[in-house]
């Protein structure tokens, strides 16, 4: 894709929001912010669609947060001239799908699928630790089949901070380096810490079992490095790989239509 297909690029999660600007095959001046930030992310967005130097500059959105999405698409459509192209509505996700009929699927699985077998064309384990964890796995044909969902690290120490009377409220951190939490912040950090890392660990071992391989395994995600950094069973953590999947996919729906 050449800077005349250069875009702005939106990702609005349950708890975080990302802006890009995609200009000669590669993601510049990325931001983040809570996706409740609406204003500071509309005033950002705004910013970036202007001083992309091409004429009628596109914004492509991916919102797995869709009453966010649905807010921030309006109050850009307002300010702007130009058409919003949602991924998954008006561009298709550049990644076959081996799923049953009635299951919903979030766009950024589907972009991280995308981006992970575009990279390699090989046999793909993806773990997103954000606000929930996922592990899906992408074939040797890059069709994705599904996965694992679970809490993410801080929802899982929430979920015990208000489902009991005694647990404090903890924020997510990587616990010390010791066997044993020697107090209760510290329990429940070694708790969730290990209980997602043994988990992925479980749920890989389970694919390559189900596939008759072991497939390279990737993180991407808000958490990712604090849970992953040291982890061997990763190979490689890639926190912009929905952005990637974005392109992918717009790069795929214009040469189609081109073909057309």
């Amino acid at each position: 894709m050449s800077t005349d297909h250069a875009f702005l690029a939106i990702t609005i999660g349950n708890s975080r929001t990302r802006l890009a600007t995609f200009i000669g095959d590669e993601f510049q001046n990325q931001a983040d912010f809570n996706t409740s930030d609406t204003t500071e992310i509309v005033e950002l967005a705004l910013k970036l669609w202007k001083n992309l130097e091409v004429e009628s500059p596109q914004i492509v959105m991916a919102a797995s947060d869709e009453i966010a999405g649905e807010a921030i698409s309006a109050m850009l459509s307002d300010q702007t001239s130009t058409q919003l192209w949602q991924i998954g509505k008006d561009i298709p996700v550049a990644i076959g799908q081996h799923l049953d009929p009635e299951t919903i699927t979030g766009t950024d699985r589907l972009l991280n699928a995308a981006a992970a077998w575009e990279m390699s064309k090989l046999a793909t384990i993806v773990v997103d630790a954000g606000t929930c964890v996922t592990v899906d796995f992408i074939d040797g044909e890059g069709t994705f089949h599904g996965g694992a969902i679970a809490p993410g690290a801080q929802m899982q120490l929430t979920a015990m901070h208000t489902g009991t009377t005694a647990l404090p409220e903890v924020d997510f951190d990587k616990p010390l380096k010791e066997a044993f939490g020697k107090n209760t912040a510290q329990a429940m950090l070694q708790g969730v810490y290990q209980g997602i890392r043994g988990m992925v660990r479980q749920l890989s071992e389970q694919y390559a079992s189900r596939y008759g391989a072991y497939p390279r395994v990737i993180a991407t995600g808000g958490n990712a490095l604090m849970l992953f950094e040291d982890e061997d069973l990763i190979e490689q953590i890639i926190p912009d790989l929905q952005f990637q999947g974005i392109a992918i996919s717009v790069k795929h729906a214009m040469s189609v239509e081109e073909d057309a």
